[in-house]
């Protein structure tokens, strides 16, 4: 809808029937939008046919039987391909350089499946990966060759697909497991998870220094891990099996109102005030007054305190 609205083309404002519609969405829309155009409008000052195609169906089954995707947005123009892919997610930040610097295997399939499509239309001598992740601020892009990208095709996707579909290869584990339905019984997963137990027979105070960097490695994944493990746990016994260890109980909980206005009716009428006055947070500020509005009212008096130091690793740093 924005993106129509952008190019002057009248249609249906769909808002009014959204069930999840919040204002954050339609910020994080409209600024999609206006990264789209962003690169749209560059490329035509060279390149007055420059194409934009949103939502693509994309496919590349001569290196993966029967794969296709759906590509958020393509863009082509003074012979360059744009591939940009929005995120609405904030646990994980996608970085378009992927994790081995050689461009993100996602995007790089969709760059595969639109280069396919329009490489026979159009001349292209440059393709850019582009990963839109608003609600983290995190943007990032990465460019390859045609040939680049066709080599990676043929040297890397080709066999590992192949040898995904005789069911061979090895299982790799990595931040990309929270996505797999096997998640909680993957038995790769756990191995890897469980070699941390050697460090527990370490005599206390042992531990070296390279020791403590590795596991904080893997904390984050290990407290994810046992979550999934936890979780599955609970389901299958809310499905009727019985671990042999465990039992379902009833889990604490804390009182609320059946009906907030029949308590408010009656409250008021016995005489006291139900309500509350407060003050409301920022966000919801900002939502009522505007951006604008709210900075040129509330801008010097809202500060940032600094938050609590806290290790991160160095390679999940947003650029």
């Amino acid at each position: 809808y924005f993106l129509k609205e952008k190019l002057g083309e009248q249609t249906e404002d769909p808002r009014p029937g959204f069930t999840y519609y919040s204002k954050e969405m339609e910020e994080c829309a409209k600024g999609y939008r206006d990264e789209v155009f962003g690169i749209y409008e560059q490329l035509r000052l060279e390149d007055p046919e420059t194409l934009i195609s949103v939502e693509q169906r994309v496919g590349f089954a001569e290196y993966v039987k029967d794969a296709f995707g759906t590509s958020d947005c393509i863009i082509l123009g003074n012979k360059h391909l744009f591939v940009v892919d929005y995120k609405h997610g904030m646990g994980v930040a996608v970085r378009a350089e992927g994790e081995d610097e050689k461009g993100n295997p996602q995007l790089k399939c969709y760059g595969l499946g639109a280069y396919l499509a329009f490489s026979p239309l159009y001349e292209i001598e440059e393709i850019t990966l582009v990963i839109y992740q608003p609600r983290i601020e995190n943007y990032s892009q990465y460019t390859l060759t045609p040939k680049e990208l066709l080599t990676w095709a043929d040297t890397v996707l080709k066999p590992a697909a192949e040898k995904a579909l005789r069911g061979e290869g090895e299982f790799a584990c990595g931040n990309w497991c929270r996505f797999c339905k096997a998640k909680a019984v993957c038995r790769k997963r756990a191995e890897d998870n469980l070699a941390l137990a050697k460090y527990d027979f370490a005599p206390p105070g042992s531990l070296e220094d390279d020791e403590i960097n590795a596991i904080l490695g893997k904390i984050e994944e290990l407290k994810n891990w046992a979550k999934d493990i936890q979780e599955y746990a609970e389901q299958k016994a809310l499905s009727g099996y019985s671990w042999s260890d465990w039992k379902l109980v009833e889990g604490r909980s804390n009182r609320k109102f059946k009906d907030e206005e029949e308590v408010a009716r009656v409250v008021e009428e016995a005489g006291f005030n139900p309500y509350e006055k407060k003050l409301l947070g920022i966000t919801a500020m900002e939502a009522m007054l505007g951006k604008k509005c709210f900075n040129d009212l509330l801008g010097k008096l809202v500060e940032k305190p600094k938050g609590k130091p806290t290790l991160v690793s160095r390679k999940d740093e947003i650029n």
